[in-house]
């Protein structure tokens, strides 16, 4: 990879930081020249990572005002969650077939942070930062990259719309214990249990958000 290309994953994965954190709220304008200046980079590799955002769908193009951060309708959050109920179910489960012993540890220690963290002041930005952390693993160690890949994509469309959840000491409560229920069974080698608590964890969090909109 490139000095230029490196950059660009930098700037991006910056600006995405932003976005799932709520620096970047959904309708936040994604100003190419402002970012360039505040981040101390050319206009260019900021540029080329709106544009990825944009192929994402985490941003959209708006005209006459540039790219603003996407904002997600209950609609599309359950369209987005719908898929994910069946993918979180598949990478967990050929997770659940590929990991060894250090994998699994790494899996309970990012249980175990979210447990500190639920017992702790709330903090929605370093909770979804840690659900996201926990997610992303389970996808990596389902060795599909192509699925991992998927994965991420919705995964931070969904945040887009659900960050406000982690405000709500009972909904911190019960995604922490999801994951615990996750890890249980991908370190227990039980395929079918993983595969099922993955996909109800997702379909519990949709009923949780549908709650929340209302």
């Amino acid at each position: 990879m490139t000095e230029v290309e490196l950059l660009v994953d930098s700037v991006y994965s910056t600006l995405l930081d932003r976005i799932v954190d709520g620096r970047l709220s959904p309708g936040s304008v994604l100003s190419v020249s402002a970012l360039a200046v505040e981040l101390g980079v050319s206009r260019s590799p900021v540029r080329e990572s709106v544009q990825r955002l944009v192929a994402e769908g985490v941003a959209v193009t708006v005209a006459h005002t540039g790219a603003r951060v996407a904002t997600v309708t209950l609609a599309d959050l359950e369209e987005v969650l719908r898929v994910r109920e069946v993918l979180d179910g598949l990478a967990a489960a050929e997770a659940t077939e590929a990991v060894g012993a250090r994998d699994v540890a790494r899996l309970e220690e990012l249980v175990e942070a979210g447990e500190r963290a639920v017992r702790g002041p709330v903090d929605p930005a370093g909770d979804a930062a840690l659900d996201l952390r926990f997610h992303a693993l389970l996808r990596e160690l389902s060795g599909n990259a192509t699925l991992a890949e998927t994965l991420r994509r919705l995964e931070v469309r969904a945040h887009l719309f659900g960050a406000g959840l982690w405000a709500d000491q009972r909904h911190r409560e019960l995604a922490v214990a999801e994951h615990r229920g996750i890890v249980a069974a991908v370190a227990a080698g039980d395929v079918a249990a993983a595969r099922t608590r993955a996909a109800a964890h997702v379909a519990a969090l949709a009923v949780r958000m549908r709650r929340a909109a209302r």
